[in-house]
């Protein structure tokens, strides 16, 4: 009798430019959703400035560039951040990392099914930008959350990359989480402004998730190199973090492959 795999959710956050606080939303995210229970990879995927491990005071032996010598195997670079949560280490100031082929990338993907029954969700915080290594990891993952914040260039930049992932991969359903607000209603604008013009010029479906209140506990947290979740537990931005994990924690598991180069997409082929 052939074991079941279980399915894995898989979550790209991004965000289309660099300062939107995309790295802590994808940390503070998979910490909240490992105090839920659910066991938690994170990836860093931003593969020329490593930053996760920083954020967390981790000390990382190993990164996905071993990985890709074949110096060693995933599951030897996993580092862990707490009970239920570990990291997937990049390296920093590699600038052969920041440009692997597609056939690299592919294999990158891959390496994940190795590990795939130690997991429940997979988080990949992306780089910033729109270069080939953002298309790649966004385009493996089943959900897409695109970060905003309040500046005009962020509604702009994530426009764009919604734009690119739409015409030219046919990603057509994403996420947007508002981060840094000074209230709800701003969030809502924000997501407003953004949904104005895709309905307009793109086949796209936007879901908003919600907003992560801007929050001095978060700049501290990142001094002490720890989670706002840890350091602060009560703050508007933890409580904020936990109602976020409530809700992506709700959202189902895709159980068929897409078309295109996806994360555990054996598993998906066995279930369909």
């Amino acid at each position: 009798m052939i074991k079941e795999a279980h399915p894995v959710k898989v979550i790209a956050v991004t965000g289309g430019k660099g300062g939107v606080g995309k790295t802590n939303v994808s940390v503070n995210l998979s910490v909240a959703l490992s105090e839920m229970g659910r066991r938690v990879v994170l990836m860093d995927a931003d593969l020329g400035l490593a930053n996760v491990d920083v954020l967390l005071g981790l000390r990382a032996k190993r990164t996905l560039a071993d990985v890709l010598e074949g110096r060693c195997s995933l599951q030897e670079v996993l580092v862990q951040a707490a009970e239920k949560m570990w990291i997937v280490p990049a390296s920093s100031g590699t600038q052969e990392m920041t440009a692997l082929s597609e056939h690299q990338h592919a294999e990158l993907i891959h390496a994940f099914n190795d590990i795939a029954d130690m997991m429940d969700v997979l988080v990949v915080d992306t780089a910033a930008g729109i270069s080939n290594s953002v298309v790649s990891f966004v385009r493996a993952a089943q959900e897409v959350l695109v970060v905003v914040c309040d500046e005009p260039t962020s509604i702009t930049d994530a426009y764009a990359l919604i734009k690119l992932l739409n015409r030219d991969y046919r990603v057509n359903r994403f996420r947007v989480l508002a981060n840094m607000v000074h209230s709800d209603q701003e969030g809502r604008n924000m997501f407003s402004k953004l949904l104005t013009v895709t309905d307009r010029f793109l086949d796209v479906t936007l879901q908003y998730v919600g907003s992560i209140p801007y929050d001095e506990s978060v700049r501290k947290a990142v001094q002490k190199q720890t989670v706002v979740l840890k350091a602060f537990p009560k703050s508007r931005a933890a409580l904020a973090y936990r109602q976020l994990a409530n809700r992506v924690d709700g959202w189902p598991v895709l159980k068929s492959p897409r078309g295109h180069l996806e994360f555990f997409v054996e598993r998906l082929v066995q279930q369909s």
